[in-house]
């Protein structure tokens, strides 16, 4: 399984973007998504840039991310890391919506 890491980007030269994200700060392809402006966030899988997203998708991923952490180290209430799933009425995405099966 691969997880995605949002990573922030300081500086970029080309396609290689020096990120901020969780861990610190690593170099960055953006062969994928082309030469981005500091401060854009990316999601990213093994040092490369797959998908530019905005600062919300980070901070949602970011709290999912914490959340796994917390489960790994037993915490069971996880609210706080799912605060967009909790308390609502699950629905299919727009793409889904009126097929059946």
């Amino acid at each position: 399984m691969c997880l995605g890491l949002p990573m922030q980007v300081i500086e970029s030269n080309g396609y290689v973007a020096l990120c901020h994200g969780r861990g610190g700060q690593r170099r960055i392809d953006l062969a994928l998504v082309g030469e981005q402006a500091p401060g854009t966030w990316l999601l990213c899988f093994i040092d490369a840039a797959r998908e530019i997203i905005d600062a919300e998708s980070a901070a949602r991923i970011n709290a999912a991310l914490d959340g796994l952490e917390a489960v790994m180290a037993g915490e069971t209430d996880l609210s706080a890391h799912f605060a967009d799933l909790f308390e609502r009425t699950p629905e299919l995405p727009p793409h889904l919506r009126g097929i059946t099966p």
